[in-house]
């Protein structure tokens, strides 16, 4: 395979590839990002510095995961909050970063509770050197109302930051937003009506992940009690690109800059996030589970999807997917799709008899002579959810037919092609 272009320009940075640390505990010191840079990532948001009056005193345990059958974990909570390390280790980590690194993406992650507190980081983190900011108006986990998600969610506020960072630093900058919200894309349009060049999308959500049963406390525990605090890893992926979609579907941000968060552990996710518009792609919950190394992977499987795509730079592929999510109502409605069942593949284990039967319309039927099934297609909706169950793939999307009384939508232009060959 011909080595393809992975570096992509974002709010006017060239990176070398799309992937970069969130800021979270991942990116926590110098060390963790020098380790990041030279196993190949294409650039890091250190994680969130906040103003020098604002403490930061940690819970222990912070974290938890939600499990599913094999799965080490669908979903990760996370209770901590923004870096615990003094303003002045934070600034020393960054200017040592690019006196170290200094062709490596290095993106400032900021907070701050009031129209002072965002000038004054903005301007430390500029004079640090760092190439980019992310002005954190998302996490969800913090004490103080002042800061973090609450803010995200006030169009107002979000417009107000961005212009007293735009007031302090001429460093392009995002706007992280919240996913604690119905819908992101006022705060979004705020924000770039304030000043800032692009979006970062989404945050962690708001969550209680699991209960202990026997001790009737919420996970994880801190001295009996519990909170409230936020939820990532591949389980928000689906919430993460419908907000994406939703922006861009916008006519105010259909052309803005949008840097993807949420869920991306492996290359088919990170190429959703591209397919879906994002330019730049940050990782956490995949690096915590599995380390760095994941980077190499991903960057390898987007080669070998460009190659099969015919496509050799990888900004050829942003935003691809976007037309063709459409609301809901216009959405073909005139056809059926029956189930196609593979009997060489088949196991007759009769998992799709009964979630079929149980869950959707009793169209899939027990053979007790062969012992496999077969659809009822007087019965069968085309709803697949026995594909979906099957444990081996024996099920796949099969014969596709007209409902009673309907013609194709696309008959007009048969006709057409039928008239011009017969010329």
């Amino acid at each position: 395979m011909v080595r393809k272009d992975l570096s992509i320009t974002f709010m006017g940075v060239k990176f070398p590839n799309p992937f970069c640390l969130s800021s979270s505990p991942v990116g926590n010191c110098y060390d963790m990002c020098a380790k990041a840079y030279e196993s190949g990532w294409g650039g890091v948001v250190f994680k969130t510095i906040g103003p020098k009056h604002y403490l930061i005193d940690e819970v222990s345990p912070r974290f938890d995961a939600l499990t599913k059958e094999a799965e080490p974990f669908v979903g990760f909570k996370n209770m901590e909050q923004i870096a615990e390390h003094s303003l002045e280790e934070n600034l020393a980590d960054l200017r040592r970063l690019k006196k170290n690194y200094p062709s490596q993406v290095l993106i400032a992650s900021i907070m701050g509770s009031n129209e002072e507190d965002w000038e004054v980081l903005a301007k430390l983190v500029t004079e640090a050197g760092a190439d980019m900011i992310e002005l954190n108006f998302s996490c969800p986990q913090m004490t103080s109302h002042a800061m973090g998600s609450d803010v995200g969610s006030n169009p107002e506020l979000c417009r107000k930051y961005c212009a007293a960072v735009r007031r302090s630093t001429k460093l392009p900058f995002m706007a992280k937003m919240t996913p604690n919200i119905t819908d992101m894309c006022d705060p979004a349009i705020a924000s770039l009506e304030g000043g800032a060049d692009g979006i970062s999308a989404i945050n962690t959500i708001k969550s209680i992940i699991n209960v202990d049963l026997d001790k009737k406390v919420g996970l994880p525990i801190i001295d009996g009690k519990s909170a409230i605090s936020g939820y990532s890893g591949k389980a928000v992926k689906p919430v993460a690109l419908r907000f994406i979609q939703q922006m861009r579907n916008h006519p105010k941000l259909k052309d803005a800059e949008i840097s993807g968060i949420g869920g991306i552990e492996t290359w088919e996710d990170a190429a959703e996030f591209i397919l879906l518009g994002c330019k730049n792609l940050q990782v956490t919950t995949g690096i915590m589970q599995y380390g760095y190394r994941i980077v190499e992977d991903m960057k390898r499987g987007l080669e070998h999807y460009m190659d099969e795509q015919g496509v050799d730079c990888l900004e050829d592929l942003v935003g691809l997917a976007n037309k063709n999510l459409i609301p809901a109502e216009e959405l073909n409605r005139d056809y059926i799709v029956y189930p196609e069942i593979d009997t060489n593949k088949c196991i007759g284990c009769g998992r799709c008899v009964i979630s079929c039967y149980d869950g959707a319309h009793q169209a899939m039927e027990w053979n007790k002579e062969t012992r496999r099934p077969n659809c009822n297609h007087d019965k069968c909706v085309g709803c697949l959810l026995c594909g979906l169950v099957c444990p081996v793939g024996a099920i796949k999307p099969g014969e596709r037919v007209l409902k009673a009384n309907r013609k194709p939508r696309n008959l007009a232009k048969l006709v057409l092609q039928d008239s011009i060959e017969k010329l």
